[in-house]
């Protein structure tokens, strides 16, 4: 085959996978973000898991009502001022009730999971 048959034949075979290939790169990059938002939203579930466990375990399970009260408040302030109105005094009380409910996180750690892939799927 002649070099300029063998240029054209090149140039038609990548005319047409042109179209394919921007269609597999669209599908890898879809879902890849959506695995990447799954693992995010699983970190951030235990996150919030640990960050109520760790709460509970210092204020002794509430035993402490009052001292209780005022610690949260404070370490909302001190937290919202860092990383943002997420761990807001009624944030931080569910996370604590979450850690409460859930309290092995052998469970946690799977239901973590499974709300992640249910999210990756919708």
């Amino acid at each position: 085959m002649s070099k300029k048959k063998l240029s054209v034949a090149v140039q038609s075979e990548l005319q047409i996978d042109e179209s394919s290939l921007f269609v597999r790169i669209a599908e890898i990059i879809e879902t890849r973000k959506s695995r990447a938002g799954a693992y995010a939203n699983r970190e951030v579930t235990l996150m919030y898991w640990e960050i109520g466990r760790y709460i509970n375990s210092v204020l002794l399970g509430g035993e402490r009502a009052e001292y209780g009260r005022r610690i949260v408040a404070t370490l909302s302030q001190q937290l919202v001022e860092r990383y943002g109105k997420a761990f807001g005094v009624h944030n931080l009380r569910r996370m604590m009730r979450f850690a409460e409910k859930f309290s092995d996180f052998e469970i946690v750690a799977p239901l973590a999971q499974q709300l992640a892939e249910i999210e990756r799927l919708n």
